[in-house]
This record gives C-alpha cells, sequence and structure tokens, in this order.
C-alpha cells in the first residue's frame, strides 16, 4: 500500500549479539568451544540463563529470540529495521586475543531474516573477533541473504560506504563508525588496502570533516541520513560532552539526520537537537548475558524497541518505546517494577536535554521534547 505522505518510520535496535548462547539455542548451533578466561563452553551460558528464569526449549526456531519484538514490527511496520549486529559470522577464522570472542554460526542467519532487518551496522568490537576471515565470511554471509551493512568492508572505502535503503519518494542511507573507547584496537581499522572496520581515531574536528566528506559524496537530493557509531565503554550513564558536541556537529554540519548510538550494554540519554533524534546508547537488544551477576544497578537485561518517525527533511515527529526484558535468551515485555524502572531512568538522564517520556495506550513510552508536535 503506498505512503500517502513523506513520513517514514525506521526501527532501530542496540546490540545485537547473537553469538554464544544465542548460536547454541537456535537451529544450527555452531562449535560451543569459547576462548574465554573462565568460560570454556558456548552452552555454559544457556545453563547459566536457565537457571535464572526457567528452562529454554532449545533448539529453538528462529522466531523464538525475537520474543514480543515481532508484535511489535506486524503492529507498527516499520519502513526500515536497522540494528548493530555485534558479531562475527564465521565458521573459520582465528579467535583475535582480546579474551571475548563472539561468533554466529552462518547458517543460523534466517534469524535476522524472519525479523524482516534490513540492515546491519558492522563498525564495533567484535565483527573482527574471528580476524579476516571471519569478516569475509560475514559480509559475504549477508550478501547472500541480502542483507545490507555499512561500517565495515574489503577495504577503506568499502568500509566507510554507505548502506543504500530505498525508502518511500526516496533513500536512506547508512553510515557506521567505530571509536576506540568502545575497544575496537587501531589494527582493526580499514586502510585502502586491508579489510577491517570504519574506525574513528577520535571524536575531533578532522574526524567530523571526513565524515561530512564521506555523507557530501553519497546524499542525494530526498535522502536522509543516519549516522551509526558504537562509542564509549560498556557500563556508565554519564554521556562525554565530546560525543555531545560530536553529534551537534553531525547534524549542524554532516548532514545527519539520524544518531544512531551504541555499545553501552544499558539504554542511556535520548537527545532532540534542532528537531533532530540522537540515541546515545540504546543498550543491548539481544545477548546472553542474563545469568550473569554484577552491574545490577544498570539493568542491562531491561531495553527498548525504538519506533523513530523522521519527515521528509529527516526531522523528528515522533520516538515511541517499547519497554523490553531479555528472559529465557527472548525478548519480553517489561511489566510492573521493570517498565517503572525504565520510564524513571529515562526520564532522568533524558531530563539532562531538557526531554522526558509519557506513557503511551500501548503500554509503551513516547518522547516528549521542547517544541515536540505533542
Amino acid at each position: 500500500m503506498p505512503h500517502c505522505n513523506p513520513c517514514i518510520t525506521l526501527f532501530l535496535g542496540g546490540d545485537l549479539m547473537c553469538a554464544r548462547g544465542i548460536d547454541q539455542i537456535l537451529p544450527y548451533p555452531g562449535d560451543p568451544r569459547l576462548h574465554e578466561p573462565y568460560v570454556k563452553c558456548a552452552g555454559d551460558y544457556v545453563q547459566l540463563a536457565e537457571r535464572r528464569n526457567g528452562p529454554i526449549p532449545w533448539p529453538v526456531d528462529f522466531a523464538y529470540a525475537w520474543g514480543v519484538a515481532l508484535d511489535e514490527f506486524r503492529r507498527r511496520r516499520p519502513d526500515l529495521r536497522l540494528v548493530n549486529l555485534e558479531t562475527a559470522v564465521t565458521r573459520r577464522g582465528r579467535p583475535q586475543p582480546k579474551g571475548i570472542n563472539y561468533r554466529m554460526n552462518p547458517a543460523n542467519l534466517p534469524l535476522l531474516e524472519v525479523a524482516g532487518i534490513d540492515c546491519c551496522a558492522l563498525a564495533n568490537n567484535h565483527v573482527l573477533d574471528w580476524g579476516e576471515t571471519g569478516l569475509i565470511d560475514t559480509l559475504h554471509g549477508l550478501n547472500a541473504h541480502g542483507l545490507s551493512h555499512a561500517g565495515a568492508g574489503l577495504d577503506q572505502e568499502d568500509a566507510t560506504a554507505p548502506a543504500i535503503l530505498p525508502l518511500p519518494g526516496g533513500r536512506l542511507l547508512l553510515f557506521a563508525f567505530a571509536t576506540e573507547d568502545s575497544g575496537v584496537p587501531a589494527d582493526w581499522a580499514a586502510a585502502p588496502q586491508r579489510a577491517g572496520v570504519a574506525r574513528l581515531a577520535d571524536l575531533s574536528r578532522q574526524s567530523l570533516e571526513q565524515i561530512a566528506q564521506h555523507i557530501q559524496t553519497a546524499k542525494q537530493p530526498g535522502d536522509r541520513v543516519v549516522a551509526s557509531i558504537h562509542w564509549g565503554g560498556n557500563w556508565g550513564f554519564a554521556i562525554p560532552e565530546e560525543q555531545i558536541d560530536f553529534a551537534h556537529g553531525l547534524i549542524e554540519e554532516a548532514g545527519v539526520d539520524l544518531l544512531h548510538g551504541h555499545s553501552s550494554h544499558h539504554i542511556k540519554a535520548i537527545e532532540v537537537y534542532r528537531q533532530h533524534l540522537i540515541l546515545y546508547g540504546c543498550g543491548d537488544l539481544l545477548d546472553d548475558y542474563e545469568g550473569i551477576d554484577g552491574y545490577a544497578a544498570y539493568r542491562g537485561d531491561l531495553g527498548l524497541l525504538y519506533f523513530a518517525d523522521l519527515d521528509a527533511h529527516g526531522r523528528l515527529s515522533s520516538l515511541e518505546l517499547q519497554p523490553t526484558r531479555q528472559q529465557r535468551l527472548s525478548i519480553q515485555r517489561a511489566e510492573g517494577a521493570d517498565r517503572q524502572w525504565l520510564q524513571h531512568t529515562l526520564s532522568r538522564e533524558c531530563g539532562r536535554f531538557g526531554c522526558t517520556v509519557r506513557p503511551t495506550s500501548e503500554n509503551g513510552f513516547a518522547l516528549v521534547w521542547p517544541d515536540s508536535p505533542h
């Protein structure tokens, strides 16, 4: 059915960490051997989750892990669905000497297809966990399944190129980048003759100008632009001033319409700057941390599904947030005290930027910002 106006709806998900325990419960589990200091078998993460919240009927079908997210997709019918895919997708390669190495069996890529994922940001600190061989397999696997991607490639030009996604009345360009403080080492950076990720050396004026040049080269009239950035550490609500300045610069000077930030394992603040959306940290969309103790104050098991409406000029019309809780390695609804925690935390963190959230009739939240149309 054709759209009667140029407004579009984007789904934005945080880190999709579908390796280890998630990979083990899917129809085609990969090699369970791990190279971590303490856990040597990926199935142990499944058992930890079961110990916490009850048995998981594994193997499960590809829809299982998405849980209520599939209901929300059917109800809201977003034009595009974008995630940060934080794993290598390979059976090959060598584990890099970093302590934690994620990989998903390529045979489990229908996990992304069943949710209708359109595009994956790959600029993160796990896509090269199995070396250049693992990255090449990841790129080939996504291509074979018709899944667009940005942020990693066979060389620097390939890694910095945007994913180009058709939209009613135009296109969406997704650029993806990662920073050193998210755990991306310098030798992972793509080079003219080296595969790797689109890595930002820093959040300097020079980095901003480089991104602006990439956007200016690719952008056509009517295009809307998303910058997906993996930045910052895993834990902590604070947002450094340099991130704020860089985000503002991307909007003011580089032509970015929406900034999709991730890396933290929990939700962070949301800002609307000059009518453009900045998600500083989306949290984890799906992971296998359910049975792991520590960092309880951040509630990494609680998350959000982000549905952003943008007008023809890329400005934010509305942002709806569906509260979620990861339970039995599946995305479920956050209810009761969990939902209240999310609302309170969002209101507190977004308050720094003059924003808050209000409950909606669908048991979700809507962002309210100065000069918002609500």
